[in-house]
């Protein structure tokens, strides 16, 4: 053994990424050949193995030897043949080394680099791909650009530009075209036709040709004229081919589907507009100065303006914007008296909506009316421009005939008659260039309004109807026109039949898949010439240029090639499979020398010549044994189609015998009953002649049993849409008659669920029950009865429309086949039909109708009316949709009908609210289950009109519930129901006939598990102070009990609360055990304590929903001793517990709900809810039995009951504090003064003890109670008014004036003028007191400023009074912050000004200003005034927030300066003395504290000069100064700007004490 083979034999044990990073290339060679192998070996995409191989070939093919690197590609081909998209993640990395080291490789490597880059698309990494393709384009080497374009003209050329996006190549060939390298240009103009075939010529030109050069230009134009025909993918994305078998064992679906879908395939092009970056005009429209020119006198300055705009707009793409304002310019211009300025305004429109489609369709509907209006200008230029902006419009996406049909309405209407025609004109262009799905929607609408203008006297005015009629017949056929046709005139209607056959004589739908082969064929000689090579180099598709060699273009020796690979090599179909093609149905024409000849020895020749033969004897003998060779063959399925074809030929469906007529079929029925696969084309070649021997009563048998051979070979689906066509041609009425008979026996054997059910009624309402045979009548008739059999009475609604007599006959029919909704087919299909449904039948295998189309933004505007007139009118056409769709429609586009119908539930009208609960009801029996999801929660306001004191509203809204109730499931309603019932505003008549109606859906129920969702709101109702409610629950409550049994009744007693628990036991009475049981179980709950007290209840984890914010039905009052007695019985049993139990409490989970602000305006159901549980669950029942109370005086019960153990229980408090707030903002908002003034006088007492125990409130439980508190403020009562003011004064001792300042600033704009009076005092009261923790805040002072020009003057007054104090604060520096004011606002203020410094000067308090100029002076070069200005002084007093440690969470802690107090563990001063002790002793920080009560004490003395505060402030002068002059020499810029501060307060404080001895 030779070293080297030594080596590789060692290398092999080694790991993978050893071998292939070892340091010889031979080891290296053998791993990549060897890695190579085990991916060809994988058969799983999902294979583990695949995930470890992929970061290995960013390295192994950057190898500098060239062999190995091959090898390395060669690894990575088999591994992205092995793999799936989930390989994508490598793309990146792989693709750019590819670029970086292999284009410039030898040829072989090359070649390889680009069938793995043609790996990489078909993996669908088309992004990673064209990212390396922009790289590789700009390389230097030429060598190695050519084959990155040509790679690029594979891909799209294999691919296709759905897989390859044509936009990013676009915008790489520009600079390719003005390369140096000859080469380079020729691939990138071959590139370039290559995307002419799949985006067209003209977008191509559009937007490459301008950046082209004339020489190159000219040779491109030159090339493009040999660019002919469409090209089509001849190859799959990965995840399409694993598709394939799919689509292989899927059978035919409808039989001109396939085609048809074929054809769009084929013929599709990409939009030129998808292509191009949309470009903002909008800014340049602004420097235009667009806006004074159209605003202009002169019209020729208008003009201009306008011109700008329309050359703006002609861009290809306009990028979105707001572009309301610019069309309601243009609305008016289009208007302008001089035509010139009318035209480019017009021409304007049209080139926004062509740029911006879509984004325009609002616009477009805007200026429609006004540009139908315009058409009756007679000058030609105008004339023209509004005909191609109204086509441009609609081309463009803007608007589409269902959008325009009012409008057209309206306008068919004008009185100037070239209105008329024109807009006439404008629907044919519309109708011509819309799909058939749009038409088949609005014909309805249009052709009613065609048939009116036939009879108009203007001829121009005609003929355009005659076009738009033409056009419609062309588009969808003239069934839509059958019924107006009978209305016309001989004349009128000789000339529409004439006009519709000149044009075609119907739809254009191409159908036979022989036409799309030869479409396909023809398509370009570029694509495949002589059907033996595909071209590989862009290059190639230069004239003259000889292309490469390759696989041959036939599919069958393509596959007969590329089927031995697993995954096909990479250059051609990288998974080849049977292609999914549809079966040919139409049998092509064929000889029966052709037949003989195919035929062979398969039949003896001398039974085939007897068949020919003119004796019958001896055709009866040929036949007979014609089947006897038939029976004995063994492999029947190769030869049925040619078999079949003989028989139709000889001796074929013009065979007089009746024997010989019976033979035949049944050779025919034991080929179709023997053959494993039966062809449609056979069922096609034997169907009109079948259908004629069932005519015969000789022969009907035979042929009935063998078309129901047929319908279980091929299925009944495609045999019944075969046979419509072949009855309603035919002309002996005996061939539909009998036919229709045999389809009655079809029906009832195979059942409805491989029928298209819609075209089946079709066939019977149009054909068979219009004809004049009474016995063709009498069968359909039985056939839509079989039909009710499985369908049921859903059939109805689409015959509602028939003769009185004929239903009549239907009634009676019905009666006899009655609907089984387990009615189950007695045969099978062999193969499954890709058209039959999966359900067997039933109400949902009817078809229902998209009605989106026809709820229009006018019906929608109409329902929103103010006139009753037209909402009536809206409401009946909802109704009349309903009848078109026959009650069936589907839930699609009707959120929006939905949300208007509910308005109308709150109309002022009571017979429109009758009429819209009519609608809603009809369109859930009409939408069936899927009302639910789609209905918005509208049942809900249904219920709501159980509220109305009219006892027919009433009748109605439990009609709609009927309805509802018959398309969903009771246990959908019964969430909007128990809601319904804890609603005050139902009412007690609503109440009973809602319980009623409850008990009498409930009693036909046996098993209704969520009937427990109603005990708790029925309990509640049996103690209503009106009887009849009373009564009715409690037989709603006996339904409950009889479903659920007294079992799971008692198990879900746990959430009822007060006398209606005591009802219920008393109901549970008979079952003895089970109340003892719940009694005993009840004490045992309640002596381990109330924190397990509702966590459990009869709805699961799902929260009650309420009514209202105070309703609550744990607790509802009554009268009596009974309650009382009831209650004093509980609060006893639970004395011996806490007050509160705090054990489970999580404060911190708790606070993290409340985000910045508590809205108490609207407090959720939920977070009633919530708040609920968290008062049973931390309160003592007897305790939260009364705070939950609806009674006040029980609720002041509550409060007194908190107030007696206040002091004991604090630290308890203050861990549910943030749940009392609460509870006390839901107080504050109610009315009851009572209750209100308890609430305020405990909350001055629990912020006190709050005080006492030195906490403070954390930002959570300020966000909660502040808004609330300072919003009610301003209430009407003065004595409220005064005790909420004291309480948020005391509140901002005890928070933080600077932390309160923002929720006092809210309050200025609060809708309440006391309010705002109150806050503007406050802010008064803050600059006089604590103006140093607002300085960063004094920019809010413009708030109160702009309350000086309020109407109000009590308003005014406040303002200027606030403003008076902050300008004796700061004085002239006040008008930095006031912000801009009117002349008049500043007079009062100068004014009111100047009475207060002569207020001043007159007691002697100095003048505005000075203390802050005094402070600017000593501080000015440490900066403290711009710090003052910024607000950093509030900022830079920020000091160590250490009594919260215990309480609050860090989250919500912000900065603040907060008022030192006294708390176990903290350094806070409390007074005067201690103050002075901590400035001399303690830290820095420390200090800070001790200053800032200093400065409070220093501004109490201040405020009354004549106390004796101000003398013992005096007499601790020189420890003071002594304190101050020590922590003055200390570095720390806070600390010196405090201690100036202090001096600057004991100055003013001086200058007081003098004045006043």
């Amino acid at each position: 053994m030779s070293e080297d083979e030594k080596l590789l034999k060692e290398a092999k044990k080694l790991p993978w990424e050893d071998r292939l990073m070892h340091k010889n290339w031979k080891v290296r060679n053998d791993a990549n050949i060897d890695l190579a192998a085990v991916c060809d070996s994988i058969s799983d995409p999902k294979d583990p193995r695949l995930r470890e191989f992929g970061p290995f070939f960013k390295k192994t093919l950057a190898d500098s030897n060239a062999p190995v690197q091959e090898k390395a590609l060669d690894a990575l081909i088999a591994f992205l043949k092995a793999a799936d998209a989930d390989a994508a993640r490598y793309a990146k990395e792989v693709c750019d080394v590819i670029v970086a080291k292999c284009m410039t490789g030898r040829p072989k490597t090359v070649e390889k680099s680009q069938t793995a880059f043609m790996l990489w698309v078909e993996l669908e990494a088309v992004e990673q791909f064209l990212d390396a393709m922009e790289k590789a384009i700009k390389n230097k080497v030429a060598k190695a650009v050519v084959p990155a374009i040509d790679v690029m003209f594979q891909a799209l050329s294999e691919f296709g530009s759905k897989i390859v996006p044509p936009k990013r190549i676009l915008k790489m060939l520009p600079e390719l075209f003005d390369h140096q390298d000859q080469n380079v240009r020729a691939s990138s103009k071959g590139l370039t036709l290559e995307l002419c075939r799949w985006i067209g010529k003209d977008a191509v030109k559009s937007i490459l040709l301008e950046k082209m050069r004339d020489t190159m230009k000219k040779e491109l134009e030159a090339e493009l004229v040999n660019v002919t025909g469409t090209a089509k993918p001849t190859r799959k994305i990965r995840s399409e081919q694993d598709k394939e078998p799919e689509h292989e064992a899927a059978s035919e679906a409808v039989i001109s589907g396939p085609s048809e879908e074929a054809a769009a395939e084929v013929h599709q092009e990409i939009d030129e507009y998808e292509l191009v970056d949309p470009v903002d005009i909008l800014t340049p429209l602004e420097k235009s100065g667009f806006w004074d020119g159209v605003k202009a006198a002169k019209w020729s300055e208008r003009k201009e303006a306008v011109a700008e705009l329309t050359k703006l707009a002609s861009t290809k793409r306009i990028a979105p914007g707001d572009f309301t304002e610019i069309c309601r310019t243009l609305k008016k211009l289009i208007t302008d008296v001089n035509i010139a300025v009318a035209v480019e305004a017009v021409q304007a429109i049209g080139n926004l909506a062509s740029g911006l489609r879509t984004h325009f369709s609002g616009s477009s509907r805007l200026l429609l009316p006004v540009l139908l209006e315009k058409l009756k200008e007679k000058k030609p230029a105008l004339a023209e421009s509004l005909t191609q902006t109204l086509q441009a419009m609609h081309k463009s996406g803007c608007l589409n005939l269902a959008d325009i049909v009012e409008d057209v309405k309206v306008a068919v209407k004008n009185k100037v008659p070239l209105v008329r025609s024109l807009t006439l004109n404008w629907v044919t262009f519309c109708i011509e260039t819309s799909n058939k799905a749009v038409i088949l929607k609005v014909h309805k609408e249009y052709v009613p309004i065609c048939m009116e203008s036939l009879n108009d006297g203007t001829p121009e005015v005609r003929d355009a109807a005659f076009s738009a009629l033409t056009a419609i017949a062309k588009s969808v056929g003239m069934r839509p026109l059958e019924k107006s046709l009978e209305k016309l005139d001989d004349v009128r209607k000789k000339k529409l039949t004439e006009m519709i056959g000149g044009s075609g004589g119907g739809p254009a739908v191409v159908s036979s898949s022989g036409a799309i082969q030869a479409s396909v064929g023809s398509s370009s000689s570029l694509e495949v010439s002589d059907g033996s090579f595909a071209r590989k180099s862009a290059a190639s598709m230069l004239s003259g240029k000889k292309p490469v060699q390759a696989a041959p273009a036939n599919k069958k020796a393509a596959s007969t090639k590329l089927g031995v690979n697993k995954k096909g090599d990479g250059s051609g179909h990288a998974k080849v499979s049977k292609p999914a093609e549809t079966e040919d149905v139409e049998p092509a024409e064929m000889s029966l020398e052709e037949v003989e000849e195919k035929l062979g020895s398969l039949i003896q020749a001398d039974t085939i010549s007897q068949l020919k033969s003119t004796v019958w004897k001896e055709r009866l003998e040929a036949i007979g044994s014609f089947k006897e060779q038939v029976e004995a063959i063994q492999e029947l399925d190769p030869s049925v189609e040619i078999l079949v074809r003989l028989l139709c030929a000889v001796p074929g469906w013009g065979e007089k015998n009746v024997q010989v007529q019976q033979q035949v079929i049944e050779v025919i029925t034991h080929i179709a009953s023997t053959a494993s696969k039966f062809p449609k084309k056979c069922v096609v070649l034997c169907l009109v002649g079948i259908s004629e021997r069932v005519a015969d009563i000789k022969t009907r048998a035979h042929a009935m049993k063998c078309l129901s051979t047929f319908c279980e070979a091929v299925g009944p689906g495609f045999v019944f849409q075969r046979l419509y066509k072949i009855m309603k041609e035919h002309k002996n009425p005996k061939v539909l008659s009998e036919g229709i008979l045999w389809m009655v026996s079809a029906v009832d054997e195979f059942g409805t669920s491989h029928l298209v059910l819609k075209d089946l009624i079709d066939f019977c309402k149009d054909i068979g029950l219009q004809s004049s045979t009474a016995a063709t009548r009498n069968s359909t008739i039985k056939l839509i009865g079989t039909l009710h059999k499985y369908v049921g009475p859903g059939i109805k609604g689409f015959l509602s429309d028939v003769k009185p007599a004929l239903l009549t006959a239907l009634d009676a029919e019905y009666e006899k086949n009655p609907y089984e909704e387990s009615a189950a087919p007695k045969r099978t299909v062999k193969a499954a039909e890709s058209m039959s449904s999966s359900s067997g039948g039933g109400l949902d295998s009817l078809p229902r109708e998209d009605i989106s189309g026809k709820i229009t933004p006018v019906l929608l505007k109409g329902l929103e009316s103010t006139d009753w007139k037209i909402r009536l009118e809206s409401i009946e056409t909802v109704n009349k949709i309903i009848e078109e769709a026959n009650k069936r429609i589907q839930p699609t586009g009707t959120g929006e009908l939905f949300g208007a119908l509910r308005g109308r539930l709150y109309d002022s009208n009571k017979n429109l609210i009758i009429a819209t609960l009519s609608t809603i009801g009809g369109v859930a029996s009409a939408m069936g289950a899927a009302v639910d999801k789609s209905s918005k929660g509208i049942l809900s306001d249904v219920l709501k009109c159980l509220g109305d004191n009219k006892k027919h509203t009433r009748e109605c809204t439990l009609s709609t519930l009927d309805s509802w109730l018959a398309a969903v499931h009771l246990e959908k309603m019964i969430p909007y129901i128990t809601t319904a019932i804890t609603d005050a505003k139902l009412g007690a008549e609503g109440r009973k006939d809602l319980f009623d109606w409850l008990s009498k859906q409930l009693n036909v129920l046996v098993n209704f598990p969520d009937a427990t969702q109603l005990l708790k709101p029925v309990a509640s109702s049996m103690t209503d102070k009106s009887a009849d409610v009373r009564h009715s629950a409690e037989a709603c409550f006996a339904e409950i009990l009889r479903i659920c049994g007294h079992e799971v009744v008692s198990k879900n007693l746990r959430d009822i609360q007060g006398p209606a628990l005591a009802i219920v036991l008393e109901r549970l009475k008979p079952y003895g055990g089970l109340y003892e049981t719940f009694e005993s179980g009840r004490v045992s709950a309640a002596s381990k304590g109330s924190s397990k007290i509702g966590k459990s209840n009869g709805y699961g984890d799902r929260p009650t929903r309420h009514g209202s914010k105070a309703n609550s039905s744990r607790a509802i009052p009554t009268k009596g001793p009974r309650q009382e007695s009831l209650m004093s019985v509980q609060d006893i049993g639970v004395q011996s517990q806490a007050l509160l139990n705090v054990k489970d409490s999580n404060k911190d989970d708790r606070e993290r709900i409340v985000v910045r602000r508590y809205k108490f305006e609207e407090i959720r159901s939920e977070q009633i809810q919530d708040l609920e549980n968290d008062l049973m669950r931390f309160f003592r029942e007897d305790l939260h039995r009364r705070l939950l109370s609806t009674d006040f005086k029980k609720q002041v019960d509550g409060i007194e009951m908190l107030q007696k153990v206040l002091p004991s229980i604090g630290k308890d408090i203050i861990e549910v504090l943030d749940v009392l707030l609460k509870w006390f903002v839901m107080r504050i908002c109610e009315s009851n003064t009572s209750c209100l003034l308890k609430v305020l006088e405990f909350l001055h007492e629990l912020f006190d003890m709050l005080k006492s125990e030195g906490y403070i409130m954390t930002e959570a439980e300020a966000a909660i109670f502040l808004p609330c508190l300072i919003e009610k403020s301003g209430h009407n009562i003065a004595q409220v008014r005064e005790k909420m003011r004291e309480l948020i004064k005391q509140i901002i001792l005890t928070y933080s004036a600077a932390k309160t300042f923002p929720y006092i600033q809210e309050g200025l704009r609060s809708r309440n003028n006391r309010t705002r009076i109150e806050c503007v005092d406050l802010v008064g009261f803050l600059l006089e007191n604590h103006v140093s923790e607002i300085w960063g805040h004094l920019k809010s002072l413009q708030s109160v400023a702009s309350l000086t020009s309020e109407r109000d003057g009590d308003i005014r007054n406040a303002a200027l009074i606030t403003l008076a104090t902050g300008y004796k604060i700061l004085g002239d520096d006040i008008w930095k912050f006031v912000g801009k004011l009117t002349e008049a606002q500043r007079s009062m203020l100068d004014e009111r000004f100047k009475r207060k410094a002569r207020e001043m000067d007159k007691r002697k308090e100095g003048k505005p200003g000075e203390i802050r100029a005094v402070l600017r002076r000593s501080v000015r070069d440490n900066g403290l005034d711009l710090a003052e200005q910024s607000g950093e002084v509030s900022r830079s007093t920020v000091g160590p927030l250490s009594n919260r440690d215990s309480y609050s969470h860090p989250e919500f802690q912000m900065d603040r300066a907060p008022i030192p107090r006294t708390v176990p563990g903290t350094v806070g001063p409390t007074d005067w003395n201690e103050a002075l002790d901590i400035i001399s002793y303690g830290s820095p920080e420390q200090s800070v504290e001790g200053m800032k009560v200093v400065c409070h004490e220093l501004a109490q003395a201040t405020s009354d000069p004549e106390g004796s505060a101000m003398d013992d402030v005096v007499k601790d002068a020189d420890r003071l100064v002594s304190c101050l002059a020590n922590k003055a020499t200390l570095k720390c810029f806070r600390l010196q700007c405090w201690s100036l501060f202090v001096v600057l307060n004991w100055f003013k404080m001086l200058t007081l004490f003098d004045l006043s001895r």
